[in-house]
């Protein structure tokens, strides 16, 4: 009876043994995971981060428009006959002063040697009223009349000599013949045009750009342009003429730059996409346009502190592909996430990975209050 006794407590005391050992067990590997997470660092959240830069950014203004001539013209003779002589060809190249077309001008030498002889009559009418004047051998008037009629045969001459000059037809200024509108054997009038005459190097870009903008424009300004049909060129040019008057329907301001054009490349007519630098900022801060993020109508940027993440409201300039200016909200050096934006949250800690952000070619400048400026 005592040894069945003896069992039972034997096995009642290995019982309490385990149950105290297994919630020795228990605490042991609660209290060991609380210590750990403890005592050991936060895990952050692994994001990717880009540094602001300062760099040069350009408020410009995009627009249309075409290339035009600084002179062009259509010649029309001042003499009326027969054209008797084309020296030139459509197309060609001319000094000022060139011969372009000869009017027949036979009739014209008849009437200037007509009138050279009536001069030199009058001349010497005027010679013999002299003398006879100092010999007091004729009257005042008689010197005073062969005076003016000395004069007026000598304006006659000289009026048809100029008109004997003008039977030449010259180029005004230097340029590119155009069009012809005449042969050989035509007759013209000073109402017929004769040829269209274009000055080639400087060209001029003309284009239209919104009354908005008529406080930013200013001649001295730089223009840069591509020519739809000159793939892969850039032009530039200068502003010469802003029109001071405001073009109706569409309440557009004329604007006009004068760009060099030595290979001749640049004709009038070609069609141009203009930017017109209006402001240069050289100490920009720029980011990469993909660390802006929308928020309550305004626009934010994650920056990572001491390996937090902070959200800053920002203030936006200009846009360029890939990047955007920064005027008000970060500081040049400082980190802002363009990569893990998505699960971020105030205060957060993150393991920020700095990467390089280039421009994505593919996407087209977004202008900034009409304007879409560039940074280099």
């Amino acid at each position: 009876m005592s040894v069945i006794i003896m069992t039972r407590s034997a096995w009642y005391v290995v019982v309490a043994g385990a149950v105290v050992a297994l919630g020795g067990c228990k605490k042991g590997k609660a209290g060991g995971g609380a210590a750990g997470f403890g005592g050991g660092a936060p895990m952050g959240m692994p994001v990717e981060v880009a540094v602001a830069r300062v760099d040069t950014v350009r408020d410009e203004i995009a627009a249309t428009g075409q290339i035009e001539a600084v002179q062009s013209i259509d010649l029309r003779p001042e003499v009326d006959g027969r054209i008797v002589e084309i020296p030139v060809h459509e197309g060609q190249e001319v000094d000022e002063g060139t011969p372009l077309f000869k009017v027949d001008d036979a009739q014209l030498k008849a009437q200037v040697a007509q009138l050279e002889a009536q001069r030199d009559l009058a001349q010497q009418a005027l010679a013999r009223a002299k003398e006879l004047a100092q010999q007091n051998a004729s009257s005042a008037a008689d010197l005073e009349k062969a005076e003016a009629e000395a004069r007026g045969a000598q304006a006659q001459y000289d009026l048809q000599r100029i008109r004997l000059d003008r039977t030449t037809v010259r180029a005004p200024f230097a340029g590119a013949v155009g069009q012809r509108y005449v042969s050989l054997g035509d007759y013209v009038t000073n109402t017929t045009k004769l040829v269209s005459l274009h000055t080639v190097n400087p060209q001029r870009a003309a284009f239209q750009v919104p009354e908005r903008f008529a406080r930013d424009l200013k001649p001295g300004q730089n223009v840069s342009f591509r020519v739809a049909a000159i793939a892969g060129r850039d032009f530039t040019g200068q502003v010469d003429f802003v029109d001071p008057v405001v073009q109706l329907p569409g309440r557009t301001i004329l604007v006009k730059a004068r760009v060099p054009n030595p290979a001749r490349l640049l004709q009038p007519g070609m069609f141009i996409e203009a930017h017109l630098v209006t402001a240069v900022r050289p100490k920009a801060i720029v980011i990469p346009e993909e660390a802006v993020v929308p928020a309550e109508g305004a626009n934010a940027v994650w920056v990572v502190i001491e390996g937090k993440a902070n959200r800053r409201q920002v203030e936006l300039g200009v846009r360029t592909p890939g990047f955007v200016e920064v005027t008000k909200g970060v500081n040049a050096g400082e980190q802002v996430v363009v990569g893990g934006l998505e699960l971020l949250a105030p205060g957060a800690p993150v393991i920020p990975r700095v990467v390089e952000r280039g421009p994505n070619p593919a996407a087209p400048a977004a202008p900034a209050a009409g304007s879409p400026p560039r940074a280099p």
